[in-house]
């Protein structure tokens, strides 16, 4: 499943340097002292939850493209509206529908005239990283009076979260990570930032942190339809202690992960941009976190037969 489609000309636009951190360093080296990881991620950043206090970087300023990770910024915006009612229902509009099929985008198979919850459209967005569920949360979030104008308010709402976390080599142009000119970039060490700010909010981290997801919605007959999500995070049911977060793949961004995992008292949350093995890379800087060494034995969770894939 491709997220992230830049074509042609665009392509000129998937790393941008800053010109800071190039290359793999130990940044608070973790009390076990253990070896640094070696990585296949051009970018890399690991940080302590509970102090920011950074732990690994690699290329950690650098700007890639971040694919659907832009869609844990998707979930913080909307947990962020004062007074947030995840009951409140949306009917999906078969715009969605359409966005899909036109970019051959990932997607939660929501059908035109379904009433869903926001807490049903979080989950179709982050387990089998549903571009339509993105559409119609930007949609409901935004403000105007077309869904052109309230997508673009989102947008602006999701840039303007990232100038108030203090992020300066992050920009959004896309609510779901299909950027429409390649101006949807981050680094590792501020996505880390922007999934540790999503990861403060309980309801976050339920969703993140589920394999998969049954739920029931009311047709526009009146009659009910289930939908069943699988989380396309392989980490999760495979590495100990892993409770998210998000998958991205695109042309230009290659395979991506935000991860997290808790071991007793630690939380430690981690990103791997434009990776060939981004798990093994994933439990390489959990294990440098840890101080343990599983990454060597892990065995990937496998998706059912016709899941999503990110």
């Amino acid at each position: 499943m491709i997220s992230t489609l830049i074509r042609g000309r665009r392509a000129a636009t998937v790393v941008l340097t800053s010109g800071l951190l190039l290359t793999a360093s130990p940044l608070a080296a973790p009390a076990q002292a253990a070896p640094l990881p070696t990585l296949t991620a051009k970018g890399a950043f690991l940080l302590d939850h509970a102090d920011t206090r950074a732990l690994y970087g690699k290329g950690a300023d650098t700007r890639r493209q971040m694919a659907s990770t832009t869609k844990i910024m998707t979930a913080a915006v909307v947990l962020s509206t004062p007074g947030v009612d995840l009951n409140r229902k949306v009917t999906v509009k078969q715009t969605y529908r359409d966005y899909v099929a036109r970019n051959g985008a990932s997607t939660a198979d929501l059908r035109t005239g379904d009433k869903v919850t926001v807490r049903q459209l979080l989950y179709g967005t982050m387990l089998p990283s549903g571009c339509d569920a993105a559409y119609a949360l930007a949609d409901t979030f935004g403000t105007g009076t077309t869904t052109a104008a309230r997508t673009k308010s989102f947008i602006t709402k999701m840039n303007q979260k990232a100038a108030s976390l203090g992020l300066k080599n992050t920009k959004f142009d896309s609510f779901d990570g299909i950027s429409s000119a390649g101006y949807n970039y981050t680094t590792p060490r501020d996505l880390a930032k922007i999934a540790r700010y999503a990861f403060n909010f309980s309801n976050f981290r339920a969703v993140v942190k589920a394999t998969s997801y049954k739920s029931t919605a009311t047709t526009s007959t009146g009659g009910t339809r289930t939908y069943t999500w699988y989380n396309t995070n392989k980490l999760l049911g495979s590495y100990s202690g892993a409770v998210g977060i998000k998958t991205g793949t695109g042309t230009s961004a290659g395979p991506c992960l935000v991860f997290a995992a808790t071991r007793g008292t630690k939380t430690y949350i981690g990103v791997v941009l434009n990776a060939t093995d981004r798990y093994r890379d994933a439990a390489k800087l959990l294990d440098y976190g840890f101080g343990s060494s599983t990454a060597s034995t892990m065995q990937l969770r496998t998706l059912p037969a016709g899941a999503q894939q990110d």
